[in-house]
């Protein structure tokens, strides 16, 4: 299917051709016939592709401050890896459409199939032919709505959202600062809800089309004295509240509003402008300000947006979704004129012409801009191909047919690489939950082709071994299907997130016979390996301290949801108990462990030859420290590993430092995974030593939970 993306490495936007989404669990597949290019937004996520590294950089200096934590903590090669693939990435552009209900996924049940419906989202309603989007970001269209006007759903909300923050009563003076598309909206919002309005832009035209639009009173910031006009409008006091809609690097919009208000009143910033105003301006007139959040309540809430869970109707009356509703009955209603705001429209095959004439200086008249899609619905409309070919021979004609899974952050920042440099591998197919995720991966890295349905992966027939990189709950089910389908299968930690899916996976590599590795990759790093070294002919017990300092994530992140992540614990501490029990040789017989707020813990394992290994999974440090320290004490030794950069060890009263390469392991686990692939060995991860680090996970969680130590069952 067609779909626009951006270039994060610049140029301009392009149409190119991505396999359609996969529908999934409480979503909707839409088929498109109109998305709203946001010209503000867009222009914007352009010009920033499109500055030089050092602009970018100046740009976002918070993702400068990570890149330089990954180096002092990562080293170089990994952290280029990383931003080589970042800036390797196209980007989805829209958020905005309306379209046609192709489909519905399990739980969805009050939209049916050939619905009309309006959808919303980032990553979800972008510029594409086919749309897979979760049920609260889909609302249905009112009858006699035209689809071109229902396209601007999501402008709508946002619109609205900033006019309940503004709290307006009837017969209120309100002004409007900025008359692009959002301003204008607001601007007919206003005067639906009956409140007399302010209008303030740049450009007279927009101006003079405010007026017919509703505006009692709108000027051009070049036309005398605003504050005067304002109060004048304002009864002589000022307005009652000002809706800031304009987009500015600079705070003049929200000092402007400053001096429009009266005293008292209510501004409410809708837009992205400054907001560096000098405390005089507020202070002096009491001013309330507040920030709408874009749709509503329930953006950027995972729960709301991803799960479908709504807020109950008595406490939260105007979610993100019910806004979305309530813009589309006013535009119904004909309260909202769409007319002459949708003032350009192109097909989707024409998309690189409407950016070509939106980043023109003729662009700058634009106001809404529609991408059309095909005709009115009918019965004979093609389905876009489930596979999609990037190239004509993948990356390496000879060696191991390799297939891949998932390709999130970590996945094209450190396996892809690792995987890449090693030969005789040949890129085969890679499977992604968006269309537009795997066309980037596959024509990166060399790919043949690409596709979201983990199936065609699984049934071709020149794919010999499979990675699985995807989140969390899906890999043991998605790698028993693997096994079942005859593939090898590099599997990225976890193995599993609980007992059910831990026998499954493991009944499915025993009776297939494949290999089955999971990347527990600390295991094989070179300093690691150069301290274990020391303790293999040991004598007597061993004991070991384990200071991981993870760090804060926030509580939306995917790995801290126990259904899609596991929580942490389960998703990446399973890293440092599985060191812990590879480091000691022994087998586990008894845990105990303390939860602390945010997902930390403190864990002790007891092994059966007397060996302690000690665990702090911190999660409340600075990440400054560093992330990992590892200090081991046996037979009159005591060794130390920082970050698997440094290791030294003490024996005899002499200290000295142990040469190893940096690195985590993940390409040496690499190469050991292709190495046994080809001599038809066992895994470099034992099945059963994955195993065991899995349930001694489960068993820390269940320690915790009892708030007693826990014995570990004989395998």
């Amino acid at each position: 299917m067609k779909q626009v993306a951006q270039a994060v490495s610049g140029g301009r936007p392009r149409v190119v051709e991505v396999p359609p989404p996969g529908l999934g669990a409480g979503r909707v597949l839409v088929r498109t016939r109109f998305s709203l290019v946001s010209a503000g937004t867009d222009r914007l996520v352009i010009e920033l592709a499109g500055k030089s590294l050092l602009g970018k950089a100046r740009s976002r200096p918070d993702q400068v401050r990570k890149v330089l934590r990954r180096l002092r903590t990562e080293g170089l090669s990994r952290t280029l890896d990383a931003v080589r693939a970042r800036l390797a990435e196209d980007l989805p552009l829209g958020y905005s459409a309306a379209g046609i209900v192709e489909a519905v996924g399990a739980g969805v049940t009050d939209l049916p199939v050939g619905r009309a419906v309006a959808c919303a989202g980032a990553g979800y309603a972008v510029h594409a032919e086919l749309l897979s989007v979760p049920r609260n970001l889909v609302v249905p269209v009112p009858r006699g709505l035209p689809l071109r006007h229902a396209a601007a759903v999501t402008l709508g909300a946002i619109a609205l959202q900033g006019v309940r923050r503004a709290d307006v009563r009837l017969g209120e003076r309100v002004g409007v600062i900025g008359l692009g598309l959002l301003g204008l909206l607001t601007v007919q919002i206003l005067r639906a809800s009956g409140a007399h309005v302010f209008a303030v832009d740049l450009d007279p035209e927009r101006v003079a089309l405010a007026r017919t639009m509703g505006a009692e009173s709108a000027w051009s910031r070049e036309e005398g004295d605003l504050g005067e006009r304002a109060r004048i409008f304002g009864g002589g006091h000022g307005l009652d509240a000002v809706v800031v809609t304009a987009a500015s690097s600079g705070s003049d919009p929200l000092v402007l509003a400053a001096e429009l208000s009266r005293l008292g009143g209510r501004i409410v910033v809708v837009g992205a402008v400054g907001l560096d105003v000098p405390r005089r301006l507020l202070y002096e007139k009491e001013l309330d300000v507040r920030l709408a959040r874009s749709t509503g309540p329930g953006r950027y809430d995972p729960a709301y947006e991803e799960k479908g869970l709504d807020y109950p109707y008595p406490w939260v009356p105007f979610t993100e979704g019910r806004n979305m509703e309530e813009f589309l009955a006013l535009a119904g209603r004909g309260e909202v004129d769409l007319d002459p705001l949708l003032t350009h429209e192109y097909g989707i095959e024409e998309g690189e012409s409407a950016y070509r004439l939106l980043l023109s200086d003729e662009g700058r008249s634009v106001i809404g801009l529609l991408f059309r899609y095909g005709a009115e619905p009918d019965e004979g409309e093609e389905v876009p191909p489930a596979r999609v070919r990037v190239r004509r021979e993948p990356r390496g004609r000879e060696g191991t047919g390799l297939g891949w899974v998932g390709a999130g952050a970590f996945a094209r920042g450190v396996l892809l690489p690792a995987f890449a440099r090693r030969p005789g591998v040949r890129f085969t197919g890679v499977v992604t939950a968006t269309g537009l995720s795997g066309w980037n991966t596959a024509r990166r890295e060399g790919f043949a082709w690409t596709t979201t349905r983990l199936e065609e992966l699984l049934e071709d027939e020149d794919t010999d071994a499979v990675v699985i990189a995807t989140r969390h709950r899906d890999h043991a089910r998605q790698a028993a299907a693997a096994l079942r389908a005859g593939k090898d299968v590099f599997l990225e930690k976890p193995l599993a997130l609980d007992e059910e899916e831990l026998a499954e996976v493991t009944a499915r590599a025993r009776e297939s016979g494949r290999l089955l590795m999971v990347g527990f990759n600390r295991r094989f790093a070179p300093s690691y390996r150069a301290l274990r070294r020391l303790f293999r002919e040991r004598a007597g017990p061993l004991q070991a301290v384990y200071r991981v300092n993870a760090g804060p994530l926030p509580a939306s992140h995917w790995t801290r949801d126990l259904e899609e992540g596991g929580g942490r614990i389960l998703g990446e501490a399973c890293h440092f108990v599985d060191l812990l029990i590879h480091l000691v040789g022994r087998r586990p017989v008894e845990v105990f462990a303390d939860l602390l707020p945010e997902d930390g813990l403190s864990a002790t394992l007891r092994f059966e030859d007397g060996s302690v290994g000690s665990l702090v999974y911190a999660v409340a440090g600075d990440p400054g420290l560093g992330k990992e320290r590892l200090e081991v004490f046996a037979d009159g030794v005591a060794a130390e590993l920082c970050d698997f950069r440094r290791v030294r060890a003490a024996a005899g009263g002499r200290v000295r430092r142990l040469r190893a390469a940096p690195g985590k392991g993940h390409r040496e686990e690499v190469r050991a995974f292709l190495d046994a692939l080809r001599a038809g060995a066992r895994s470099p991860v034992p099945l059963s030593q994955a195993v065991r680090s899995t349930r001694a996970t489960f068993a820390l969680l269940e320690s915790a939970g009892r708030g007693l130590p826990l014995r570990l069952r004989e395998e």
